[in-house]
């Protein structure tokens, strides 16, 4: 396949990405399919044109269906709201299209559910999630650590995922605080990349039990001044966790922490050494471990370079550094070597799902105040 037809759905920061990547991907990976950058949605029709023309595509439009009946269109980016992913990501693969869906994947479980049966039922197609951390060359090479042995027998984890972007008490109500819009909170905003973290290091986790709360309950409503709207999600999230191969664990996130732009931070300790990864410090991973004289031991660091694969493709220099959307265009790349069956496309709807799963169970949780176990099917 020499090109492929792409629809974008979506104009704001998450599409935005999307468009980087596909006007990245080429240039820098070469091996890959041309995107042919052929319809861009947006339900603004000015919105719509305008970003066409800053993003590249050659047509736009205010229907997303018409994307879906184009026979030209063979790859759909879906970055909308919520709400809107299970519609339009069935529809998609009912119409034999492939999907790069963002997160987090669906409104409610349930939504997720149906998503992944869909992506089973669409032999061909590969749908994949926006879960682009997980394709940082710093993640894959702390994954491979852990697989050689080098820190030992995993025994536990932790993890931290906390933003700023909320923490303001007056900052106006917005559809993100609405459960039929975004579904859960910082859950669905954050703390499903630091659950993608723990399955990527460590396997999925078989029971939790969790806290969540709500610390700003009323928002200023942005066009009704001096009235307050509710908001109906969760600002924090705690959990301890259980996995399935015996290691133990614990998670925090919260949206309303002040300060925080984009801590991500995991720790995944083994009975050799230990692995530290900080997504503000996104290209270098700290490692320890206990071998050696004990007066020198310490922790080293490990900054990304041509060694760790993708970056070479990126930069012939090590410790010049990747960003967010260079993530995006590694995460690109794969999708479209997954549809070329070159590669295990991930991470798959059914991968998402256990992620959904496990957020589904902190819910549960937190509401029951007991020790729940993560659903498997």
């Amino acid at each position: 396949m020499l090109s492929i037809g792409v629809g974008l759905i979506g104009t704001g920061f998450m599409g935005r990405s999307h468009a980087f990547a596909y006007n990245a991907v080429k240039p820098v990976f070469g091996d890959v399919p041309i995107p042919k950058k052929l319809l861009l949605c947006d339900l603004d029709a000015g919105v719509a044109a305008g970003r066409a023309e800053e993003f590249g595509f050659e047509r736009s439009t205010t229907n997303w269906r018409e994307m879906i009946a184009d026979p030209a269109i063979h790859l759909i980016s879906i970055t909308t709201y919520n709400n809107t992913h299970k519609q339009i990501a069935i529809a998609a693969l009912e119409a034999g299209k492939h999907v790069w869906c963002e997160k987090p994947m669906a409104l409610t479980l349930r939504h997720a559910e149906e998503m992944a049966a869909a992506a089973r039922k669409a032999k061909g197609c590969v749908a994949m999630l926006g879960y682009n951390y997980v394709k940082n060359p710093m993640v894959r090479t702390m994954k491979r650590l852990i697989e050689d042995g080098t820190i030992g027998q995993v025994v536990d984890f932790r993890g931290t995922v906390d933003e700023d972007y909320m923490a303001d008490p007056m900052l106006p109500w917005s559809w993100r605080l609405r459960s039929a819009d975004a579904g859960l909170g910082t859950l669905g905003d954050i703390t499903c990349h630091l659950i993608s973290l723990a399955h990527e290091t460590v396997g999925p986790i078989a029971r939790l039990t969790a806290l969540l709360d709500t610390v700003h309950k009323e928002r200023p409503l942005p066009d009704k001044p001096g009235e307050m709207g509710v908001v109906e999600n969760d600002d924090v999230a705690h959990a301890i966790l259980r996995f399935a191969n015996g290691a133990r664990g614990v998670i925090a996130s919260s949206r309303v922490a002040h300060g925080r732009k984009n801590v991500l931070r995991i720790e995944v300790h083994g009975t050799k050494g230990m692995l530290v990864f900080d997504q503000e410090r996104l290209n270098e991973v700290q490692l320890y471990t206990a071998d050696g004289p004990k007066e020198t031991r310490g922790f080293r660091t490990i900054l990304t370079g041509p060694q760790h694969e993708p970056y070479g493709r990126f930069c012939p220099a090590p410790g010049h550094q990747l960003g967010f959307n260079d993530l995006k265009t590694i995460e690109l790349a794969h999708l479209l070597r997954a549809i070329q069956g070159e590669v295990k496309p991930h991470l798959t709807f059914e991968e998402g799902l256990a992620i959904e799963r496990t957020l589904d169970a902190i819910t549960r949780s937190a509401k029951s105040g007991a020790w729940t176990d993560v659903a498997t099917a």
